[in-house]
């Protein structure tokens, strides 16, 4: 009995038509698309166009729309191309994230795209790059304080929304009606923030993923560095923030866990007190309940670490006048090690090249280690033969160096006695240097 291969059947863990263009930006994954009457089960789809932008339209018309399918839909004026991202029951759910209330807000489809709306479309696309230099040229004529990120145009060609970023108001009046004289078009203005505009640019994290604004996240909570200061992260700017020089989105995964996991933990301005010393707080690990003690202040010293328990338990201790003696009490603290997985492999093993040169390998019998040590041997003789060999040399110079002092005084010597014996003009007879 022959049985056809279905992607999308019983026992498949994902649903072929659930997946979309992975071309596109914040792509949405349609886990009931296999469910029988899921498309039927409203008229609302969802559409993207170009990068993060998307829309909700009703399906009047009942046409058989699938995901990745290429519609014209209504628009203010004429109509827009886009793409069917979403349909069915994850619509509505869709909506009410995007905080749609107003029904008179969501448009309709008009019809699958033809040839010749595909033909507009394309010729409408060739001209952002184009527009968008030229926009970003007069607005910096008109000594505007703004950046034009991108150019959108709509899908028949009869209007253009320009995206800018700007840190405060602009009066863009003068502006607009310099583009409409240019472009012809209907202009559309509007104002994006630095991560919007990563969303749309796009690109990979630190994390080796794509970005989250360009993939899944659609509302930016505001972020502060007191999300790094509970997580224990350095507040160093570089590391903090992301490619939108904001600070990183992800900050606010975790912090949740780590507020509820500080609880726990004892005050960083309680000291211990032992009947040797007094410690201080250095370190904690937070998810670990792991509190990490010093003796100084401001350095490392005599580090020690504890398990809260023990730490509210010699609290406790100092509360009611009892010093411990010690303040581990030869506890042992579980300190898992991560899994390194370059571990086995040394990070700098290709900076140098290795010389196996004279090297064997062990066959059992331990001629391998015999033979290294032969070869520590070898250097070691080799070593202590240029080290006595270098010694005789010094010594050589040495004696050359005396001996030539000794010619030297003794000349100077011979040349002093000739100077006292030889006999003066007056006939004086020479003076004699007794000793």
């Amino acid at each position: 009995m022959e049985e056809k291969f279905k992607l999308n059947g019983p026992g498949r863990g994902l649903c072929a038509k659930g997946c979309g263009r992975q071309n596109k930006q914040l792509n949405t994954y349609d886990y009931l698309a296999d469910i029988p009457g899921n498309a039927e089960a409203t008229d609302l789809v969802e559409v993207q166009f170009k990068n993060t932008r998307k829309g909700y339209y009703h399906n009047h018309n009942r046409l058989p729309l699938e995901k990745g399918d290429i519609v014209a839909v209504e628009a203010t004026p004429g109509h827009d191309i886009g793409v069917i991202s979403l349909t069915g029951r994850l619509v509505p759910l869709q909506i009410k994230k995007a905080n749609l209330k107003s029904e008179q807000e969501i448009k309709r489809v008009y019809r699958k795209a033809k040839p010749v709306d595909l033909e507009k479309y394309e010729e409408a696309k060739n001209r952002e790059h184009g527009t968008m230099i030229r926009s970003r040229q007069i607005a910096k004529e008109l000594g505007l304080q703004m950046k034009i990120g991108d150019v959108e145009y709509q899908g028949d060609g009869n209007k253009a929304i320009f995206y800018y970023i700007a840190d405060g108001r602009v009066d863009f009046r003068q502006l607009i009606k310099v583009l409409a004289d240019t472009f012809h078009v209907r202009i559309e203005m509007k104002q994006i923030g630095a991560r919007q505009e990563a969303g749309r640019i796009g690109g990979i994290g630190p994390c080796g993923r794509e970005l989250c604004c360009a993939t899944w996240m659609k509302n930016f909570v505001s972020v502060s560095t007191g999300a790094a200061r509970y997580q224990d992260i350095s507040l160093n700017p570089q590391k903090l923030a992301g490619q939108c020089a904001k600070l990183k989105c992800c900050m606010n995964y975790e912090v949740d866990t780590y507020v509820e996991a500080g609880k726990r933990l004892p005050s960083r301005e309680i000291t211990l007190l032992t009947q040797d010393a007094e410690y201080f707080f250095f370190k904690a690990d937070i998810l670990g309940g792991l509190v990490t003690y010093s003796t100084d202040k401001r350095l490392a010293a005599n580090l020690v670490t504890l398990t809260t328990a023990r730490v509210f338990e010699v609290i406790n201790m100092n509360r009611r006048g009892e010093k411990p003696e010690k303040l581990n009490n030869n506890e042992t603290t579980d300190q898992t090690k991560p899994a390194d997985l370059v571990e086995q492999e040394s990070l700098t093993r290709f900076d140098k090249r290795r010389k196996n040169k004279g090297k064997r390998k062990d066959n059992g019998n331990g001629r391998g280690n015999m033979h290294r040590k032969e070869m520590q041997n070898t250097n070691q003789e080799r070593q202590n033969r240029n080290r006595n060999r270098d010694n005789k040399e010094n010594r050589n110079e040495q004696n050359t160096y005396r001996s030539e002092n000794r010619n030297g005084k003794e000349k100077r010597r011979r040349e002093r006695d000739y100077r006292s014996e030889k006999p003066t003009e007056t006939g004086n007879p020479p003076t004699v240097k007794t000793e």
